[in-house]
């Protein structure tokens, strides 16, 4: 168990922080399996802010935003990001604010 009492689980030699998030993957493996999503991805990286100086002369590192998933909704012809939540943290809605801005061509579910 960790702080938020959530259960790792262990799918096809993955292992999920969540039972929840495992169950979303088994689902997501079916829909691709039925050619209903394309190009899976697990814990997709997407830069938020790239890293530099500000006009102080101080840096500063890299942002990013690790998803659970990504995909190609094949019948919608839309990217999806999706992210399975159990408990929604301050950084977590900042960093999903941020993706949203950055990224509109893609969908962002949240299971």
């Amino acid at each position: 168990m960790n702080k938020y009492n959530n259960k790792k689980t262990v799918i096809d030699n993955i292992t999920f922080d969540s039972k929840k998030e495992a169950l979303r993957y088994m689902d997501l493996k079916l829909l691709q399996r039925a050619k209903k999503i394309g190009n899976l991805k697990m814990q997709p990286v997407f830069v938020l802010l790239e890293e530099g100086i500000n006009s102080y002369g101080q840096k500063y590192r890299e942002m990013t935003y690790i998803a659970d998933f990504s995909y190609m909704d094949c019948e919608k012809f839309e990217y999806i990001v999706e992210d399975v939540k159990g408990m929604k943290t301050e950084v977590y809605n900042i960093k999903k604010k941020l993706f949203m801005a950055k990224y509109p061509n893609y969908r962002f579910i949240e299971c």
